[in-house]
């Protein structure tokens, strides 16, 4: 027993029920170097966008406020003020880079697994305090994966820094000797740059993580099929759920019961409140059979399914209601209403083979039909 409800066992997909649990835990597929990368492409981006606007503003806050007088240093008030304006005018400059690192950090993990806030994530789990099982956890494979991870990335980074550095290296020396805005425009472009390239680099490791992310999140969830049987048993002794499978069951049970009122030979009525389909195949059946019946508006859909494909309406109020309290669906009628359902027959039969031009009109059919007193309802 206990071999059968191993971890090798989980062969079945996770139900909606695990995976919304799952979610409500915060356990769900996230990639830090899909993260990584969104940071350090909209960084780069960025200086690369707002360097030069960055660089005017560094320059104008630096004239404006590092320019003081002997008095103005000497003096505390004063200095704290042109602190305070140097600060201020640093973070306007910063600005729509910040902004930009802080939308690629929303987007990255919104990316994959979605926007999610569980606070049972933010409890404390004393099971990650246990010794032995931190000591597991270095040595499983998961840590020498992020171990080779952290590798690639460093000889990743390492390369295309070393290939941007020799690309690039008459650029930094020329910057030395350049005047200080232009150093400073210059400066945040081969940051720009560098950072740019080396995003690329990472571009690799990311489409590696993610689906590697996205696969450990699905083995997470799977089931052994014992326990996708307890769940489904557990979950339809909901009362929630009883209702709506049952509201499931009579909405195919009304879809296939319209289907069939197509293939009717008569439509009795009440002729609003109540409609029954009768079809009659002697090689099917040795009596005529109930393919469809409703109250109300179910009666209504009845009535004009059978005139929008020619199925003739005949108006017998006691006869339907005796037929909609006494048979259910896909059954014969019962005995007591042969004689009664014959005689609607019979004159269906008469009115096709008037309509074909075979006969003529039969007289409109009367409304004492043989109907056992048993049968019978009232209106």
């Amino acid at each position: 027993m206990a071999e059968s409800e191993s971890g090798a066992d989980k062969t079945e997909d996770p139900t909606e029920k695990r995976k919304k649990d799952s979610r409500e835990k915060g356990e769900i597929a996230r990639s830090k170097e899909l993260n990584t990368l969104a940071i350090m492409l909209a960084g780069s981006a960025a200086l690369l966008i707002f360097g030069g606007a960055l660089a005017q503003e560094m320059m104008e806050m630096m004239r404006e406020n590092f320019t003081l007088s002997r008095e103005v240093i000497l003096d505390q008030r004063s200095m704290a003020t042109y602190l305070m304006s140097s600060g201020l005018m640093a973070l306007l400059a910063i600005q729509p880079i910040m902004i930009t690192l802080v939308l690629a950090a929303i987007i990255g993990p919104i990316s994959l697994g979605g926007w999610l806030f569980a606070a049972g994530s933010l409890a404390p789990k004393f099971s990650r305090m246990n010794p032995a099982a931190g000591l597991k956890r270095m040595f499983s494979f998961k840590a020498v994966a992020e171990l080779l991870k952290a590798l690639a990335k460093f000889v990743i980074t390492l390369a295309v820094a070393i290939m941007v550095l020799s690309a690039d290296i008459d650029d930094l020396m020329r910057i030395a000797h350049e005047p200080l805005d232009m150093a400073i425009i210059h400066s945040l472009q081969v940051v720009g740059w560098s950072t740019l390239w080396m995003s690329c680099g990472l571009i690799v490791i990311a489409a590696v993580d993610v689906p590697v992310q996205l696969w450990e999140s699905h083995k997470k969830l799977l089931m052994t099929k014992q326990e996708v049987r307890d769940e489904h048993k557990d979950q339809e002794g909901k009362p929630e759920v009883k209702q709506r499978i049952r509201q499931l069951q009579r909405e195919v049970s009304q879809r296939r019961m319209m289907a069939a009122v197509p293939e009717a030979d008569v439509i009795i009525t009440n002729p609003t409140h109540y409609a029954v389909a009768l079809k009659y195949d002697p090689d099917k059946s040795g009596a005529p059979m109930l393919v469809a019946k409703g109250s109300d508006f179910l009666a209504l859909k009845i009535r004009e399914i059978a005139v929008a494909n020619n199925v003739l309406l005949l108006e017998s109020p006691a006869l339907a209601r005796s037929i909609y309290y006494s048979t259910e669906l896909d059954q014969e009628i019962p005995g007591g209403l042969y004689l009664a359902v014959a005689q609607v027959l019979a004159y269906v039969y008469q009115i096709r083979q008037h309509r074909a031009g075979k006969g003529k009109r039969p007289d409109p059919l009367k409304d004492d039909l043989p109907i056992p007193p048993d049968l019978r309802r009232d209106s």
